[in-house]
């Protein structure tokens, strides 16, 4: 149907089957078998044959105004699509984990900057869960994530780029809190702040694994929305919860971050892509990615902005 209709606005265009003819390079007879068969498709007469050419009826002016637009969308789609299928699409579309952008990303992406100049990229700052979201809906390209990839990683291209330390979030009030460092057994005994599974999908399952290592399994009293709310309930409720390494260089009231001695326990950032043919920046993008990552001192706490999903 949609060739009849390109046909049909041709016809439009030129106010004449017979120059909508040549344009498209079929037979006059052939395009008005195409018109008719359109007419019969919708249910009604579209154009108005006469002497000097044709008309539109009241039915085929709804149809241009309805179309019209439908087609220069589906034009458009369709051209990103082949874009993709050739690996030339211009931008590369990145989502992130606010935490690893000073780190990981800027150096790669200055990186790529100095050697590809041409090459441009539209960078999103997004939850892991809007991160994994993107890719499967087709709007992401690649996600620079953390644990939480794991989820996904079956789906996609994947890389883990390096692994960074643990520490435990505790209250001020917990005597833990102004140790050194703490082994994870000592955590027994303690309630455990959980996260949203729809922000930050496989946190939770992280927690478990670490603890079942250390010989026990962690008691989730609470499971909240967003790392803020989480800490606010770690030093209200005297409770704790398990943080990627870099947590040390933040700040929250009445919670203190202690490194995790555990050797088994670290956190890892990861890379996913889209499988398939992708646009010739994606590798590129990957190797430096993973050429940053490997700067990063694990002893060195990272720079966190106010964020809730990092």
């Amino acid at each position: 149907m949609i060739e009849r209709i390109r046909a049909f606005l041709a016809v439009v265009e030129e106010g004449s089957v017979n120059r909508a003819a040549v344009r498209l390079r079929v037979t006059q007879p052939a395009l008005s078998r195409q018109m008719k068969g359109l007419e019969d498709e919708i249910g009604g007469r579209l154009l108005e044959r006469e002497a000097k050419g044709v008309t539109l009826t009241d039915l085929g002016h709804a149809l241009v105004a309805e179309m019209k637009p439908v087609l220069k969308s589906y034009d458009a789609a369709l051209t990103g699509v082949r874009r993709r299928a050739n690996g030339t699409r211009p931008v590369l579309r990145v989502g992130y984990l606010i935490s690893a952008a000073d780190s990981i990303l800027s150096p790669a992406l200055d990186e790529i900057r100095r050697k590809h100049p041409e090459l441009r990229f539209r960078l999103f700052d997004m939850s892991p869960k809007e991160q994994i979201t993107g890719l499967q809906a087709g709007n992401l390209d690649v996600a620079l994530i953390g644990q939480e990839g794991m989820v996904a990683a079956r789906s996609f291209h994947s890389r883990k780029l390096c692994s960074v330390d643990v520490c435990a979030a505790l209250s001020k009030d917990d005597p833990l809190s102004t140790r050194p460092s703490i082994a994870l057994k000592e955590l027994m005994g303690h309630g455990f702040i959980g996260i949203d599974e729809e922000q930050m999908p496989g946190r939770n399952a992280w927690i478990k694994v670490l603890c079942r290592r250390a010989g026990f399994r962690p008691r989730f009293i609470e499971i909240l929305d967003g790392i803020t709310h989480v800490l606010g309930h770690v030093a209200a409720e005297s409770a704790t919860t398990l943080l990627p390494g870099y947590f040390r260089g933040y700040k929250h009231p009445g919670v203190a971050f202690v490194p995790v001695a555990d050797k088994t326990a670290h956190w890892d950032f990861m890379i996913l892509w889209q499988r398939g043919k992708t646009p010739t920046s994606t590798p590129l993008l990957v190797e430096a990615l993973a050429s940053a990552a490997q700067a990063i001192s694990h002893s060195a706490p990272l720079k966190l902005p106010a964020t809730n999903h990092v």
